[in-house]
């Protein structure tokens, strides 16, 4: 059963991986999904049917599209998945006989750590040339700023010639975009999970209780893990990357535990409701504003423990 099960799940994440290449918007969103199979199979079954799914569709995508995109595959989707599926289960049991499963805040680090390791093979399997790297991005970042000044989304200030504008914003971007991928990674790892993990448990297959999600906090390591990405980011070459890569990431995983802790601190509260609805349409509305405001009370709770303090008791898990 369970080499069926992760061949066809397998398969299907090789085909939702596959689709992008289209390009159309329907397609990123597919390619977005592409864990979600192997996070079920690895949830619902075990880390094996997982770990079977990894390297039937690897095989697939390298069949149907190149070896250079089944590598990707494995390294950038598949792995990952599977890693943190696995990580999810683990569970050891205590001198009463209690199971203590693997921690959530614990999960979010290596959530952190994983879509960092991800975004370096994103860039090593596209060459192992770091400048050849930074050239290509260049290009995407110049093509990218040209569009947006010809349809009118950028509007130069007097005086200032389209070249200059490449020329002073360019270097900036190459080197920021790692941050955002390895932050985007973690959103998808993160909202893959949570899906894979509601399905499994409403089928009855899911092995752990589902856990309090909102007590959800990074454990101090999480900050030194922030000071080293902080360190490495100002060295050249693909470790800068990975050290841009890693705060990108950590960045993401505190801004979910800031929104955590208001999910935690405000129940019981009269204003909850009306104050949850607006942080979530400031997020969509001003991301930019928000998300780091959010990752900065993550960052404060996991240093000072406010939740120790303030916090209800979570309630009893089922």
């Amino acid at each position: 059963m369970i080499p069926v099960v992760g061949i066809g799940a397998g398969l299907v994440a090789a085909l939702l991986f596959s689709v992008v290449i289209t390009g159309s918007p329907l397609a990123v969103l597919l390619y977005s999904a592409a864990p979600l199979p192997i996070f079920i199979a690895a949830l619902g079954w075990n880390h094996r049917a997982g770990l079977v799914a990894v390297g039937a569709g690897a095989v697939a995508v390298a069949i149907a599209l190149s070896l250079p995109a089944g590598i990707a595959f494995a390294f950038i989707i598949a792995l990952p998945a599977w890693w943190i599926a696995y990580l999810a289960l683990l569970a050891r049991t205590d001198a009463a006989g209690t199971a203590e499963w693997y921690p959530l805040g614990s999960l979010m680090v290596w959530i952190a750590a994983t879509a960092a390791m991800a975004t370096i093979a994103s860039a090593l399997v596209m060459t192992t040339d770091y400048e050849a790297y930074r050239s290509v991005i260049a290009r995407i970042v110049e093509n990218l700023l040209s569009e947006m000044v010809r349809s009118k989304m950028i509007s130069l200030p007097q005086g200032t010639m389209q070249a200059e504008l490449a020329a002073n914003v360019t270097p900036l971007l190459v080197r920021a975009i790692p941050l955002g991928i390895g932050a985007s990674i973690v959103t998808t790892i993160t909202a893959n999970l949570w899906l894979a993990a509601k399905t499994v448990q409403l089928s009855g297959r899911l092995p752990r209780p589902w856990p309090f999600i909102p007590s959800t906090t990074l454990p101090r390591q999480a900050l030194l893990l922030l000071v080293a990405g902080l360190a490495t980011a100002a060295l050249d070459g693909f470790v800068g990357l990975a050290g841009v890569a890693l705060v990108g990431a950590l960045l993401a995983t505190f801004m979910f535990t800031g929104l955590a802790m208001l999910h935690d601190l405000s129940r019981g509260q009269a204003w909850r409701t009306p104050m949850l609805v607006s942080v979530y349409v400031a997020l969509v509305l001003m991301q930019a504003v928000l998300t780091p405001l959010l990752a900065l009370a993550g960052v404060i709770d996991s240093l000072l423990g406010l939740r120790k303090r303030a916090a209800l008791p979570p309630p009893p898990s089922t």
